[in-house]
């Protein structure tokens, strides 16, 4: 969340009006609630479906920017883990190389 604080701050002054650093404290279950409800019509909801998005037939169509931001999260999502939770990234890796071992005999 605070990588993306610029792009949720954005979001909440375009669909709600709200400036949250200006308009000073708000409770965290209304926060989170408003944060749920914004649109793909703001910045931030844009953004996260551009991570998101795991059709192939729709990632051909990404630009070069939309791949960068996918490609940028997925990769500090991956670096996240292994610093979290060391062993379960590495029981990840093992798991993968083990299909893959199977899928290509």
């Amino acid at each position: 969340m605070f990588e993306d604080w610029d792009l949720i701050d954005a979001s909440f002054a375009h669909q709600y009006g709200i400036r949250l650093r200006r308009d000073g404290r708000m409770p965290w279950s209304e926060f989170s609630s408003l944060l749920s409800g914004l649109t793909g019509e703001t910045i931030f909801g844009k953004v996260v479906s551009i991570r998101s998005e795991n059709d192939p037939d729709i990632l051909k169509s990404f630009s070069p920017d939309q791949l960068k931001i996918r490609r940028e999260y997925r990769a500090r999502i991956s670096s996240d883990l292994v610093r979290a939770d060391p062993a379960r990234a590495r029981a990840m890796v093992f798991d993968f190389q083990a299909s893959m071992k199977l899928a290509f005999k």
